[in-house]
């Protein structure tokens, strides 16, 4: 009989970091109160490139047309980061001044939207995944190669409207800071992340991290503000939704969530989300 406890945290395969004038801030693409919105050209990005945590004065919207990118995020307004998986028809939206980093997971036509943060929505001071539309992936695109001038200034009104009206998706999960929070927790966090079809309790991948069952659980609600129950159906739902956005069918999401129906899957992913998951894949396929 194989063993029950999820295997110790897995080495990580080391990123191939990009260099730095690659991270954006650059003055080709600076965006101003006269070109608020600025679209970045897109690029092919291969498995495993890496941009290391960078910070700007501006927002981004990171859009990927196909692939799946992972966005690390620390907000100045909360103590923790939150990291969000993004499939293709989804986007993250970066407040201006916010720590980040962007790892590519699978091969990933990326799109980049600069926003001058006279424009930021109100009350935006967090990260977030959203929807892309179909009208909004084609603004993206159009300002990319907008000249200065009447067009996009037209373009940019009608994107912020679409950004602004956004359907916010449940592709993030939290994660203790890299710098300052506990490491085992963070070691915790990262191994269900990587292994969610693990069905291990809060005592086995704790002990995996060389901690207690008590002791995690406190540093769940201390460092996370939140339980592990609820903070491991977030990440579960975190690796599902790109999985169904490309259209993967709903039981084979299921079995890599680590689930044994279908049935059992699809009642999660309702309760939480209020729509079944073979209505969140159509919408995404």
């Amino acid at each position: 009989m194989s063993d029950p406890r999820p295997h110790a945290p897995p080495r990580p395969r080391p990123p191939r970091t990009m260099p730095a004038w690659m991270s954006g801030d650059q003055g080709r693409y600076r965006p101003t109160p006269e070109r608020p919105l600025r679209g970045k050209e897109a690029r092919a990005m291969q498995p495993d490139a890496h941009f290391e945590l960078h910070r700007h004065a501006w927002a981004q919207v990171a859009y990927c047309a196909s692939g799946v990118i992972q966005v690390n995020v620390q907000d100045a307004p909360q103590g923790h980061e939150v990291t969000y998986r993004v499939p293709p028809s989804r986007a993250v939206w970066i407040a201006p001044g916010a720590l980040h980093s962007v790892t590519v997971l699978e091969l990933a036509e990326l799109h980049t939207l600069y926003m001058d943060a006279s424009v930021v929505p109100a009350g935006w001071q967090r990260s977030r995944a959203m929807a892309v539309s179909p009208l909004l992936r084609e603004l993206l695109l159009a300002l990319e190669h907008a000249e200065a001038g009447e067009r996009e200034q037209r373009l940019a009104a009608l994107a912020l409207l679409e950004i602004a009206d956004a359907q916010v998706q449940t592709l993030g999960v939290p994660l203790p800071r890299a710098d300052g929070g506990d490491k085992r927790l963070r070691a915790l966090c990262e191994a269900v992340i990587q292994s969610p079809a693990e069905r291990g309790t809060l005592a086995d991948w704790a002990r995996a991290v060389g901690a207690s069952e008590r002791t995690a659980a406190r540093l769940f609600r201390d460092e996370l503000g939140t339980s592990y129950q609820h903070w491991r159906q977030q990440a579960v739902l975190a690796h599902a939704l790109p999985l169904l956005a490309r259209g993967t069918p709903v039981g084979q999401v299921a079995a890599a969530c680590g689930y044994a129906s279908e049935s059992a899957f699809s009642a999660m992913f309702r309760a939480a989300l209020g729509q079944s998951p073979s209505s969140f894949r159509a919408r995404g396929a």
